[in-house]
């Protein structure tokens, strides 16, 4: 079990080096709070459109499939049972349905007199014919779905597809941001960005550095988590003989060493730039590279600004 290749989360691909990569940090940011803003109160199909936009940005990048095809696959299965599972549950409507027609009024035995000789005069002035037999002004029809237990309906349907791409979109987008993304170049881009605020007395230069140290911090967590899942497999342990209560037990432990491990390496890491001097952002400076906008970023801009358009435009949910 390899996480950091099989659950990319916050991890930086250096190579190859895509046009994502060389797009200013604060024009993907702008598109990342693009992509999680959109779909709030967006349709059903806008948000499919979001999902086709991201797996199309990264293919169209040439990121290579073994980067990110095993994440992808599992958020699609992922949205695909979150809209499945959504789509079967009750809809929310508490509606008590009763027909038009008197409850006590036999159908049947009126068509069956109707069907009698005129002759007898038993036939009334009018024919009676059931509800469902009559012709329906639309083809519009609540239920989609309706056999037995199985019911799915437009509103169920309509919300399952709503959530389902949601978690697809907030997930993905942000590790997209973060796969072609460095750490230094999220938080040059952001103290560009929160530049006039540090004239208020905020601690631009602060956040910056924390910021930067917990993007760091991602890939130890990662790391200590497979190693414990690794020391785990090595063991053979036999859990069904242990029971719940030995599970448990374990589970606990690796939770505690996890967290020993964590703080220790933070320590290491505080250690390490005391170390070097560094005491706080006043007095040191970090080397950030400063961001400048080029043309490529400019049509990144044009064209996000087109889909934000679109977006305001069209797509609203119903």
């Amino acid at each position: 079990m390899d996480l950091m290749r099989s659950l990319p989360l916050g991890l930086y691909l250096e190579q190859p080096v895509t046009w994502l990569h060389r797009l200013d940090s604060r024009v993907k940011l702008g598109w990342l709070l693009a992509f999680l803003l959109m779909p709030v109160l967006a349709s059903g199909v806008a948000r499919l459109g979001l999902v086709a936009l991201l797996v199309l940005l990264t293919v169209g990048a040439g990121i290579p499939w073994r980067v990110w095809r095993q994440q992808l696959v599992w958020l699609l299965l992922v949205g695909f049972f979150a809209t499945l599972l959504t789509a079967l549950s009750p809809d929310g409507y508490g509606l008590k349905y009763q027909p038009r027609s008197p409850a006590d009024l036999n159908w049947s035995s009126l068509n069956s007199s109707n069907n009698q000789d005129p002759a007898s005069g038993s036939a009334p002035v009018g024919q009676a014919i059931a509800p469902e037999a009559l012709p329906q002004p639309t083809a519009y029809r609540y239920w989609l779905v309706q056999q037995g237990w199985l019911k799915v309906s437009r509103r169920s349907l309509g919300l399952g597809v709503r959530v389902g791409s949601l978690v697809f979109i907030l997930i993905y987008s942000t590790t997209l941001f973060l796969l072609t993304t460095a750490p230094e170049e999220i938080a040059a881009g952001l103290e560009s960005l929160m530049a006039p605020l540090g004239r208020l007395g905020l601690p631009v230069a602060e956040v910056t550095l924390t910021l930067t140290l917990s993007l760091r911090f991602i890939p130890l967590v990662l790391e200590e988590v497979q190693n414990l899942v690794r020391s785990i497999r090595t063991r053979a342990i036999n859990w069904r003989r242990l029971g719940w209560r030995g599970t448990i037990k374990i589970w606990l432990i690796l939770a505690e060493r996890l967290l020993e491990n964590l703080l220790m390496r933070a320590e290491q890491m505080a250690t390490a730039m005391q170390v070097r001097g560094f005491t706080s952002p006043d007095r040191h400076s970090l080397p950030l590279s400063v961001p400048r906008l080029r043309a490529r970023d400019g049509v990144a801009i044009g064209v996000l600004l087109l889909i934000v358009g679109a977006r305001l435009w069209w797509g609203w949910q119903p």
